[in-house]
């Protein structure tokens, strides 16, 4: 676009003249063409400024951007920078010819805009709420720079951007956005370092661990079961990424039914974990609470609900009362009761886990629909159905809305809802949501 234009009128000639009149007037502040050819592969707004922070010193980078924005080449508003599209698009596209917009210099403006995303989300952990606000800022800009470059131009870099924002993707329940930067993830690293370097292996489990997640066990089991292999084989049967292989792969056989095969490894888990990173590691700890939940699957509350105790009184003491995994404890406590017939306790329960997850978690988080729909089950095992169906219907809809009309959850909700309009004695609405909650499971 930009070559034609200057083959144009007059009108088109002028703007190209005023493009090259005005990165000829900014080539005494050099960082001003570094700045600008970084900025190029981000979204075009809302770019945080920290973002910058690897060009250069911090001075030498706020004078550049100063200069750019008095030539009005980019906008300044507080932290953060908005850029034109067609001025991105223009500096990232190479010209013979044209020194502003040399090759060599547009590819490192990438490599840079890369490495500054990769520092600013490297040591995020995607399961703290603290960090969520981070992450939110910077997913917009990753997936400009995956939409103007291609998979077989990835780094190294690159491929850890992709995992750790699909990993916070695949928490927060945006589950095709993030198989599709893990699938990436997982090729690139596997075209650099070779199918078996460990971060390879990395990124191939959390990309089965994100099919799992999203109900796709014909995607799951095999990558997984694959994954495990190779974890044993290259890392060794104690290393942490087995350890997470072995865990994935029984929590996809237990959510098919398989409870036979997920329960032994579940237990092997478990003993491997204590022995090897002690009694109070999280890992320790979340292998505990899938052993509970394993028994609770296969319908061994007397087992299951000393487990879930133990687990949550663990979790309050080593990660906090509002750590995310502390919830998942007490929620699962609370359903483990609820299908035991303690319906007053589950109840309880599951009312204040609700409440702490639209606290911590926030309304939408995928966990907190979680807590809506059990509480909803908790209130029609107790014959509540009054109570029952508005939070049924709210954790349909809300499901609808962040997970997708066709994600196990929503089809979960969309049938529990159906058998509370049956108690409700509304036979009508129960059949026709019943037969449509039958055909998309067939189909899906």
């Amino acid at each position: 676009m930009y070559a034609e234009t200057v083959e144009g009128g007059d009108a088109q000639r002028t703007m190209a003249r005023i493009w090259h009149i005005t990165l000829d007037r900014l080539v005494d502040t050099p960082a001003a063409g570094q700045v600008l050819r970084t900025l190029a592969w981000y979204a075009p707004v809302n770019i945080p400024r920290t973002l910058l922070n690897g060009i250069a010193d911090e001075p030498t980078v706020l004078r550049a951007i100063g200069r750019l924005s008095a030539y009005n080449m980019i906008t300044t508003h507080e932290d953060q920078i908005s850029v034109h599209r067609l001025v991105q698009a223009v500096t990232r596209t190479p010209a013979v010819g044209d020194r502003h917009r040399a090759a060599e210099d547009i590819a490192a403006g990438l490599t840079q805009a890369v490495a500054d995303v990769a520092d600013a989300i490297v040591e995020l952990e995607y399961r703290n709420p603290h960090s969520w606000k981070v992450y939110r800022a910077l997913a917009p800009h990753v997936q400009a720079l995956t939409a103007h470059t291609t998979a077989d131009s990835d780094t190294v870099t690159t491929a850890l951007v992709l995992l750790q924002l699909g990993r916070f993707l695949s928490d927060q329940g945006r589950l095709t956005e993030a198989i599709g930067y893990l699938q990436r993830s997982a090729r690139s690293r596997e075209r650099v370092l070779g199918t078996d370097h460990p971060d390879t292996l990395i990124s191939r489990s959390s990309l089965a661990s994100a099919y799992r997640v999203a109900g796709d066990a014909s995607r799951a089991i095999p990558l997984l079961e694959a994954v495990l292999a190779d974890c044993g084989r290259v890392l060794g049967a104690d290393h942490p990424e087995t350890v997470g292989a072995r865990s994935n792969l029984a929590q996809v056989y237990l959510a098919t039914g398989d409870v036979r095969r997920a329960i032994p490894l579940f237990e092997a888990n478990l003993a491997d974990c204590e022995r090897v990173s002690g009694a109070d590691h999280p890992n320790t700890l979340a292998s505990r609470n899938n052993l509970a939940a394993a028994y609770q699957d296969a319908g061994d509350a007397s087992r299951a609900i000393p487990l879930h105790e133990a687990v949550l009184a663990d979790r309050e003491r080593v990660l906090g009362t509002d750590h995310p995994d502390t919830l998942i404890s007490r929620n699962n406590l609370a359903s483990a009761c609820r299908i035991a017939g303690d319906a007053s306790r589950a109840i309880s329960l599951l009312e204040a886990v609700l409440a702490d997850r639209e606290r911590v978690l926030g309304a939408d988080h995928p966990e907190t629909l979680t807590s809506r729909n059990s509480l909803a089950s908790g209130y029609r095992a107790a014959g509540d159905v009054g109570r029952a169906i508005p939070l049924y219907e709210a954790a349909r809809t809300g499901r609808e809305r962040v997970l997708g009309v066709d994600h196990p959850h929503t089809l979960i909700s969309r049938g529990d809802l159906a058998g509370a309009y049956q108690t409700a004695g509304d036979v009508g609405r129960a059949i026709s949501l019943l037969e449509a909650v039958l055909a998309d499971c067939e189909r899906v």
